[in-house]
């Protein structure tokens, strides 16, 4: 729908990985490439706050079977992210060349939410990657965050 606005959050995830990649660069690159490639990063997610559907399935996931998370790319940096109701939730931001399958089976579905598969299955609230204390709807309701 044309106009309409959804609302960008970071889990706390994505903020580390923002603040990660920050100080890489940073040390390595000097501040003012880490200024850039964080403007960079931050425009890329706020451009979802309009049409977030535009953004391809990654192909990690989409061979698992699971077609919940979207991706959007400032190269080489990938940014993972589900559309929930007016919300986008991004929960991985990421050099595109590290090895992303294990990186998004332990950030999405692995060991900080074990029940992560059997929420996909069931379709129940089982974890809160936000920092909130509640599903990511925000009512703390049911609604798997995966």
């Amino acid at each position: 729908m044309p106009g309409r606005k959804y609302e960008v959050l970071l889990t706390a995830g994505a903020e580390q990985d923002l603040e990660s990649i920050y100080d890489y660069i940073a040390e390595f690159d000097g501040k003012a490439k880490a200024d850039h490639v964080l403007d960079r990063l931050l425009e890329a997610v706020e451009s979802l706050s309009t049409f977030p559907e535009r953004g391809v399935y990654p192909k990690e996931l989409i061979a698992l079977g699971i077609r919940d998370y979207r991706q959007t790319v400032f190269k080489p940096y990938r940014v993972i992210y589900r559309v929930i109701g007016q919300k986008d939730y991004i929960y991985v931001i990421a050099d595109g060349r590290r090895d992303m399958q294990s990186l998004l089976t332990r950030r999405l579905l692995g060991a900080r939410w074990p029940e992560a598969l059997d929420c996909i299955a069931k379709g129940t609230q089982r974890a809160d990657p936000c920092r909130n204390g509640r599903s990511p709807r925000g009512d703390g309701g049911p609604g798997c965050p995966f």
